[in-house]
């Protein structure tokens, strides 16, 4: 094997559960009361797999150019800076060009309105598919934390093989992988599909 070649490894002594993340925005403080009054408070709808997230009982509009997305759900805990998380078909509906991004990095990421209205010059993303690992996950994948592998999953009558799917390592994760629903639609994906992750070495 050649420097330039790399050996695939398809890790099977576990398996990944894989779950839709349909849009929903992440809210700081400052904007959650600009948004819905000083007398609101973020209250739980449900829990969320992760834990200490949840969904709100809140929901707003985002709105770009060429349309607007109703109804769109406001998780909880509040973050640092306000996150709106899409697909590429929701894109193409607001007339927007989010970057693909891990959740949190917001530099330079595409501007968004909140219907408020509340406009961020930047925010939105296409979040990158990603696996939330405990550390004892990690150690039994033999992965670390931001790296990058293939995951292959097994929709209704698909195979499909997801590249760039980075590793996300805390001891407050429970082991999950998260795609967009452009991503399970592509794969005929239904909640609580199960992934096989691969690694190239």
């Amino acid at each position: 094997m050649t420097n330039n070649q790399k050996h695939v490894t398809e890790v099977t002594n576990q398996s990944i559960p894989i779950a839709i993340s349909a849009r929903h925005c992440h809210v700081n403080e400052e904007d959650f009361y600009y948004l819905f009054g000083r007398d609101a408070a973020l209250q739980k709808w449900k829990e969320l797999s992760q834990p200490g997230q949840f969904a709100s009982q809140h929901v707003l509009t985002i709105k770009g150019p060429k349309g607007q997305i109703d109804k769109v759900r406001v998780l909880g805990p509040f973050r640092t800076a306000t996150q709106v998380e899409i697909s590429q078909t929701d894109a193409i509906k607001l007339g927007l060009t989010p970057p693909i991004r891990m959740s949190g990095d917001l530099e330079k990421s595409e501007s968004i309105t909140l219907i408020g209205p509340l406009h961020k010059t930047q925010g939105l993303i296409i979040a990158q598919a990603h696996i939330h690992m405990a550390v004892f996950d990690a150690a039994a994948f033999n992965v670390q934390d931001k790296e990058v592998v293939t995951v292959e999953i097994c929709g209704d009558g698909r195979k499909l093989r997801l590249m760039n799917v980075v590793v996300r390592v805390s001891s407050a994760f429970v082991l999950e992988m998260h795609v967009d629903t452009d991503e399970a639609n592509a794969a005929a994906l239904q909640q609580h599909t199960i992934g096989k992750l691969i690694k190239m070495e």
